[in-house]
């Protein structure tokens, strides 16, 4: 048996930048980070030549193409597993619709436990693209490539998308009192809302060409973002926050709702200095900056939404156990 454990992931700047249709002709940048909070796939070998793939349903086949988890199932095709085998997925928490990377923390996580169970060592790089590949060209996904990377990479990372195609991943070195009063002043709460966020993200896409001076004024609050950050300016994320997400509401029209702007005025009524809804938008999670003497307000004000405790993860992809005979 085979163990991978692939953290979900907060994206905290520049999010939209990372289309391919945007960033091969403008370029693109995201600042991001890691949790820890995980998506664990297992892989063993089966006693019979069946397929056996266990999430939220358990599915049992004679071959890859019955399979209706599309993400495993391109991650064995790419793999070339094609009988034996048995895969689970597990979660630290509900993932569906909630604007952690999950789609991609999947399918980073069982093409790692594929090569792995192969015995096959991979670059961290290739473990990226391969998942981009499935997710973007092969099921047609919309979507950017940041979840992917981070997913495979974890730690805190500013990337940066060049016009000639290229992805440049590089941890960003924050002193360790930064990263204590980031993890102290970063809050999420859960909006109650799960969606689908392919439309969300189509829509997005499409209104590439109309929103060049949106994503490029998200683009340069990135960049200042990471430079307020090695300037331990921490506090500085909260307003940038705030400034990135009135932008990003503009790029597709179902980003907010009422529920979450309602949601997002109480919190900074209450204290917080800025925020913005995880992921594609619609619902999952809310993230908030909110200083320290103001945190238990902020809480009292979302009371009837449920908190999810995080801290900034350092790992990336990685084998967690490893038996085979």
């Amino acid at each position: 048996m085979v163990i991978i454990q692939t953290p979900l992931r907060i994206s905290l700047f520049g999010g939209g930048t990372d289309f391919p249709a945007y960033y091969l002709e403008h370029g693109g940048c995201v600042l991001n980070t890691a949790i820890d909070k995980y998506i664990f796939v297992t892989i063993k070998k089966r006693f019979d030549d069946k397929l056996r793939i266990g999430y939220s349903q358990t599915e049992m086949v004679d071959s890859v193409d019955e399979i209706q988890h599309e993400l495993i199932r391109e991650a064995l095709r790419h793999t070339g597993i094609t009988h034996g085998v048995e895969i689970t997925t597990m979660a630290d928490i509900p993932t569906k619709g909630s604007g952690l990377g999950s789609s991609s923390t999947v399918t980073v996580g069982a093409l790692h436990a594929m090569y792995a169970y192969k015995r096959e060592l991979v670059l961290t790089e290739r473990l990226a693209q391969e998942a981009c590949v499935i997710e973007r060209e092969i099921l047609q996904k919309p979507s950017g490539v940041q979840d992917q990377y981070i997913a495979a990479y974890g730690g805190f990372r500013f990337m940066e998308f060049t016009t000639d195609g290229e992805i440049v991943v590089r941890p960003v070195s924050l002193s360790p009192r930064t990263v204590r009063r980031l993890n102290d002043n970063l809050l999420i709460f859960f909006t109650g809302i799960t969606r689908q966020n392919g439309r969300i993200l189509e829509e997005q896409e499409t209104n590439i060409n109309d929103r060049l001076a949106t994503l490029e004024q998200m683009k340069q609050i990135a960049y200042t973002a990471c430079d307020e950050l090695q300037r331990e300016n921490v506090d500085a994320v909260g307003e940038l926050l705030h400034e990135s997400w009135q932008l990003k509401k503009q790029l597709a029209s179902q980003i907010s709702n009422p529920q979450i702007d309602e949601m997002y005025e109480t919190a900074l009524q209450a204290g917080a200095t800025g925020g913005k809804v995880s992921g594609a938008g619609g619902g999952g999670f809310l993230l908030l900056y909110v200083p320290r003497g103001q945190q238990e307000k902020v809480r009292d004000a979302l009371k009837e939404y449920q908190e999810l405790p995080i801290t900034l993860g350092q790992d990336g992809s990685k084998v967690i156990f490893d038996y085979q005979r």
